[in-house]
């Protein structure tokens, strides 16, 4: 098991403050060259160019970047929080419910995943808000 997964296990949901996508800014803005965007209409954020975390159209979840292992892995650590639809499955995105992540869980996620993404050659940027 991965060294976040495993401390996703440990930091089980119980009384939490809520995760917002205010937390998710807050978390994301500490990390260099992190940039406020948006991506499939909703908020997002980037670094050089490359997408590591974005608001799911439903409001209450978060797609994250991660690797198919990490994935396998908080899943099965915590199906109620980390999930991934049939859109998802070949893609190394996971699926994040904000009632339920704990605010460490999700800030040692989002360093993960914006490692992941600033190691990625950068992308042209677009006119588009994809």
């Amino acid at each position: 098991m991965s060294p976040r997964a495993s401390k996703v296990k440990q930091k089980s949901r119980s009384v939490n403050p809520p995760v917002t996508f205010e937390t998710v800014r807050e978390f994301a803005r500490a990390l260099d060259k992190a940039e406020e965007s948006t991506s499939y209409g909703t908020a997002a954020f980037k670094v050089g160019g490359n997408l590591f975390v974005r608001l799911h159209q439903d409001g209450e979840s978060l797609v994250v970047r991660t690797s198919f292992e990490e994935r396998e892995e908080l899943m099965a650590a915590d199906s109620d929080t980390y999930y991934i639809t049939d859109h998802y499955l070949n893609y190394q995105w996971v699926l994040v419910r904000m009632s339920r992540v704990h605010p460490d869980a999700l800030r040692d996620l989002l360093r993960g995943a914006w490692r992941s993404a600033a190691t990625e050659k950068p992308r042209k940027r677009r006119s588009s808000s994809r």
